[in-house]
């Protein structure tokens, strides 16, 4: 008993130290993190340095407190896209901030709306005045089309420019189901609710090939044409289409393929490129050549939103990020119960005169998708003005939500429509009996025991399943016409599941009007009788901890070291498909049984998610050993 009382008050002890140490971890990180936020002052004279160290995302993720603690190298950062926009229209007006530099070194991406948005807040600093210089290694599609709106794009000697366009494989699992001897069970509406066919199929429809060969042609031209505005002199046609002779012609050098197509400036190292910076703000507080005077992203949004107006009558904004699912769930995944709280919390609010819905968002859970679109409906009900801002998706459920909007805005490249429904259940019959194992039982009805994934479904659920599929689709199509004032046979026509780009959907009539968030909030300011370019935004939304939020400030700024030449970024971004389309085919499988969700939309190249940042970090470049 003795020796059983000693080892108990080890570990009783180990338990003890273990707690200790992480309480004095985090509040060692807190008072840094704190004093550090005192400490920003931006200087008389510097530059405004957009560290774009991770993805643009409409609203980042929680992130686990002990994974940021235990440094974990799959964290990646997840940068608020407002926050950048604001950061650089309040600099545009900022005496102290002479110029604006993109690094982009470690940029992993953005959904497209997101990179317009931004562009256009690029093009008001550099009306004003101002220059804007970018830097990175090597350049793909997301990086490239900010740094087209530099006054010098520079990049390093050994780096490169490697232009891809939105598209790509997806993963086709019909020979896995068969040689496991699963039965997956579909049931569907729309021609082109190519959600589920990864499970039924080996290769794309020709529905679905013609529907997503039309979204990326349409994304890619906008993204060119944004482009060719914003750099004129890049002859980005003609280096895509011949780059392997470009690049024999520069003796194999992709760095100098790039600067003789007039898609990049100078080459140089980052100590040059600083050097150069340097010269126009002067030097950084450490006085070494290589650093220029400059204030971060992070420090200096904090500061934009101090000098932001504070109290008063405005319009709340809530957000509808992430997959949509049932009950409660945190930043960066829409939780039906949640985003209906934060929306009865608003209606309190003797503030809040209006409402923006910020959709960004592929959809999923039916029932949480209605949950929101009820509560916006109380909202109007209640002489709230409600408008709808859609991000870089906002499909499915995310177009479900949409439908409570006066009016809705979408950016050209936003996706959205996909309406249909689906629901997918896999049984294992066949699988058992192969492994020597049967299922048997009694019922007291036709439903006991159903839907029965060890025997099968009965033609009876079958036939329901189906029927609740196709009223649901019913549904959506009388929410829809309702909504945007269209014959139902018309929606139906649009409908069937099909993805559309913002531009075409608003030809369409299931888009009002093109704009990013600010001219949605503008809108609904007008509409609640507010002076739209006095009235504030007041974000309503679920936000971590104050000590966890500052933790993640102090312990993200560590990121682990990531390989810079031109090909690894392409190799993640292949490896980042591969693990989206695991992640779609879980979420699909262990989702609800009905769902209104858009796995097409991932085919433009959207901002990554932490729940796939692991691979990011275990590139494949090009090595010397």
């Amino acid at each position: 008993m003795r020796l059983l009382r000693l080892i108990w008050r080890i570990l009783v002890g180990v338990k003890d130290a273990l707690v200790l140490l992480f309480m004095l971890l985090f509040f060692g990180a807190l008072y840094a993190a704190l004093a550090g936020r005192a400490a920003t002052v931006v200087p008389s004279e510097a530059a405004l340095t957009l560290d774009l160290d991770g993805v643009i995302v409409d609203q980042p993720a929680e992130q686990p407190p002990l994974a940021l603690l235990s440094g974990g190298s799959n964290l990646v950062r997840e940068i608020r896209v407002r926050d950048v926009v604001h950061s650089v229209d309040a600099a545009a007006k900022d005496g102290r901030i002479k110029a604006l530099v993109l690094d982009l070194d470690r940029f992993q991406g953005a959904g497209p709306a997101h990179l317009q948005v931004i562009g256009e807040a690029l093009k008001r600093f550099r009306t004003a005045g101002k220059p804007i210089y970018a830097y990175a290694t090597a350049y793909m599609d997301p990086g490239y089309y900010l740094a087209s709106y530099a006054n010098e794009v520079w990049m390093a000697p050994l780096g490169g420019v490697l232009l891809t366009g939105p598209g790509g494989p997806n993963l086709y699992f019909k020979g896995l189901i068969e040689k496991l001897a699963i039965n997956v069970e579909v049931f569907r509406v729309g021609a082109f609710k190519s959600a589920v066919e990864p499970f039924t199929r080996s290769d794309q429809s020709p529905e679905a090939e013609a529907a997503a060969q039309a979204l990326v042609n349409t994304i890619w031209s906008v993204w060119k044409g944004d482009v060719a505005r914003a750099r004129p002199r890049a002859k980005i046609e003609s280096y895509i289409d011949a780059l392997p002779q470009q690049v024999a012609a520069a003796g194999g050098d992709l760095a100098k393929a790039g600067v003789a197509s007039g898609l990049v400036d100078k080459l140089g190292s980052r100590a040059e490129f600083a050097r150069m910076v340097a010269r126009l703000v002067g030097r950084g507080s450490d006085k070494t050549a290589a650093s220029w005077s400059h204030v971060k992203l992070a420090d200096y949004a904090r500061v934009a939103r101090h000098g932001a107006v504070q109290s008063g009558p405005g319009v709340g904004v809530v957000y509808v990020s992430g997959e949509i699912v049932d009950g409660e769930a945190g930043p960066g995944t829409a939780g039906g119960d949640t985003i209906a709280g934060l929306i009865e919390e608003a209606l309190a609010d003797k503030n809040v005169k209006a409402l923006v819905v910020r959709v960004d968002s592929p959809g999923g859970s039916v029932m949480a998708s209605e949950r929101i679109r009820l509560a916006l409906m109380e909202a109007r009900r209640q002489n709230l003005p409600v408008v709808a801002s859609m991000g870089s998706v906002a499909a499915s459920g995310g177009y479900w939500v949409a439908t409570s909007a006066e009016t809705i805005y979408a950016q050209p490249t936003t996706l959205t429509g996909s309406i249909g429904v689906f629901a997918i259940i896999p049984t294992f019959s066949e699988t058992l009996e192969k492994a020597g194992i049967a299922a048997d039982g009694v019922r007291s009805t036709p439903y006991s025991g159903e839907p029965d994934i060890l025997r099968g479904l009965s033609p009876q659920v079958k036939q329901l399943l189906q029927l609740s599929v196709e009223d649901i689709y019913r549904r959506f199509l009388a929410r829809v016409a309702v909504a945007r004032k269209m014959p139902t046979a018309r929606v139906d026509e649009i409908g069937q599941g099909r993805v559309w780009a913002g531009a075409t959907a608003r030809k369409l009539g299931l888009v009002d009007h093109m704009g990013g968030l600010d001219v949605a909030v503008a809108e609904a300011a007008r509409r609640a009788g507010l002076d739209p370019a006095k009235a504030r935004a007041i974000y309503i939304e679920k936000s971590p901890a104050l000590p966890f939020q500052i933790l993640d400030d102090l312990l993200m700024e560590t990121m682990p070291a990531q390989s810079r030449d031109p090909w690894s970024g392409l190799v993640a971004s292949s490896r980042g498909a591969l693990v989206r389309a695991f992640d779609d085919a879980q979420a699909i499988a262990s989702g609800p049984a009905i769902q209104i969700r858009c796995l097409e939309c991932g085919i433009a190249g959207g901002g990554s998610q932490a729940s796939n940042a692991a691979l990011v970090e275990k590139l494949m470049p090009v090595n010397i050993r």
